[in-house]
């Protein structure tokens, strides 16, 4: 195993397929050189020279501009089947807070959430005991809830750092029962996807059916989900329709052939990759071109399933589950589109776009949280960076508070729309605490102007009544949330409000 412990960083990227775009590129690079330098022996003058120079380094300068994303933001996925279990008191280590670099997104799947028609009735109606957890620990330090999507015993969140918030839009659920004919909820997946500085996302949290035989079926109930799911949007109605998207979750595949004893042993003595090859997904992998366009770090992690509760120990109860590394994360990237006159399959890009908006994923870390015993499962955790370059970086609406702001008298604020975009007169300006957990946790709101909507760079002015003002003095932020994107796209600087 110790081969294994420097093993490189995975990569990916959407300029890449079967040949590395980075490795490809270079080459390109050293060949319009070359060629720059055979051609510069065969001028006639300097002038004829200067302009070939000149043509051949814009092209050299876009083909580098390519390769080198301009930012990088850290994210963190965690999937957990939870066995209906409530939360333990401290998530910080599942959520590795104090690693640098710091995070910019996180977003946890849970599988098994106690969803008991009493207890799943009360989540409909307040933030289930797992979100609250995870709010009042990210809350704090920056982050905020951007959606979550609940089916049953499935629950997907997503968490960001606050100055992202404007940047992440087209925010749209949905979910896929898999369970008793596909009638039932205690399987199938649910999902989020939205755009990230202009790029598209999506995050499918999946259960998959159980048992060793069904491999077969959770490889048809995966593509069904895949294929199935749809979105209100043109350009990605469907899951694999978006540039990067990460499946993950409960996929309860097991390890086939080997008995209980050589499994045991096998982990005891760390020597996994003895198991690698008779896992049912890696196996599957091979027969299923789908799956194939998948990726996954390496599995130098011990089995996360199944485990007596509370304790390091796999199972000892009468049915003595076989140890399987059921709890996975995948990840893909929209393949290149090929070239209809290519005839070999190297992966020649026609989409332009890919080109000059990239997007490279770094998985940094993939393994498990051994230290949480509330489940028979353990938790697995992976870091990737995303690198991409933005589409934009100027939110859709600016916004500030004018003067000063106090309990004894009406307040003022601004706003101005910088870019046209759906918005509807059900927007709302919200007044938030800094440290606020939802575009919900608001502690008084505002409707946009009513009688007509804004034009582009237009400054509208709104009052707010000095009796919606909270007492409490503290930093707050001003948060355009626009009802048709489900999301906050606009928030101004913090600022202070007073209580006299």
């Amino acid at each position: 195993m110790d081969s294994l412990i420097g093993s490189p960083r995975r990569r990916s990227d959407s300029l890449s397929s079967t040949t590395s775009q980075g490795s490809k590129s270079k080459m390109q690079l050293r060949q319009r050189l070359f060629q720059l330098l055979s051609r510069i022996e065969d001028m006639s003058s300097e002038d004829e020279a200067s302009e070939e120079v000149s043509r051949s380094l814009d092209d050299a300068f876009q083909l580098c501009g390519c390769l080198m994303p301009t930012d990088s933001f850290r994210l963190h996925m965690v999937t957990w089947n939870v066995a209906t279990a409530e939360p333990p008191e401290d998530v910080t280590s599942l959520l590795q807070l104090d690693v640098q670099p710091p995070t910019d997104l996180f977003v946890i799947g849970l599988q098994e959430v106690n969803s008991t028609p009493i207890r799943f009735i009360s989540d409909l109606l307040v933030e289930d005991s797992w979100s609250h957890t995870f709010m009042d620990t990210l809350a704090p330090r920056g982050f905020i809830k951007v959606t979550s999507m609940r089916m049953q015993g499935l629950l997907l969140l997503v968490f960001a750092k606050q100055h992202h918030l404007p940047y992440i839009r087209h925010i749209q659920t949905t979910y896929t029962r898999t369970g008793i004919f596909g009638y039932w909820g205690n399987k199938g997946g649910v999902s989020v996807r939205f755009t990230f500085y202009g790029h598209t996302v999506c995050f499918l949290n999946c259960h998959l059916a159980a048992h060793m035989n069904y491999a077969l079926q959770r490889v048809d109930e995966f593509e069904h989900i895949l294929e199935t799911q749809e979105f209100d949007n043109a350009d990605t109605a469907h899951v694999l329709d978006h540039k990067a998207v990460f499946c993950f979750g409960d996929l309860n595949f097991r390890i086939a052939d080997h008995g209980l004893h050589f499994l045991r042993s096998s982990i005891n003595s760390g020597r996994l990759n003895l198991l690698w090859t008779k896992d049912q997904l890696t196996m599957m992998k091979k027969n299923e071109p789908f799956l194939q366009e998948f990726e996954e770090g390496p599995l130098n992690f011990k089995p996360t399933y199944k485990f007596d509760r509370n304790s390091d120990t796999y199972d000892t109860s009468g049915k003595k589950r076989k140890p399987a590394w059921t709890d996975r994360i995948l990840w893909r990237i929209k393949p290149k589109t090929l070239s209809s006159e290519d005839d070999e399959k190297t992966s020649v890009c026609t989409d332009d776009e890919q080109d000059e908006y990239p997007l490279v994923i770094t998985q940094d870390k993939y393994n498990s949280d051994m230290s949480y015993g509330v489940s028979d499962h353990k938790p697995v955790t992976a870091t990737f960076t995303l690198e991409l370059r933005k589409y934009f970086d100027t939110p859709l609406v600016h916004i500030s508070p004018i003067g000063v702001w106090s309990a004894d008298q009406d307040a003022l604020l601004n706003y101005t729309v910088q870019e046209d975009f759906m918005s509807s007169t059900w927007d709302w300006i919200g007044l938030y605490k800094v440290g606020f957990k939802n575009a919900s946790d608001y502690e008084t709101f505002v409707w946009v102007r009513e009688k007509e909507l804004p034009e582009t760079n237009e400054v509208i002015e709104i009052s707010v009544d000095k009796d919606e003002i909270p007492l409490i003095s503290g930093q707050y932020v001003l948060g355009y949330f626009s009802t048709n994107m489900q999301s906050i796209i606009g928030l101004s600087a913090n600022f202070q409000v007073s209580n006299c």
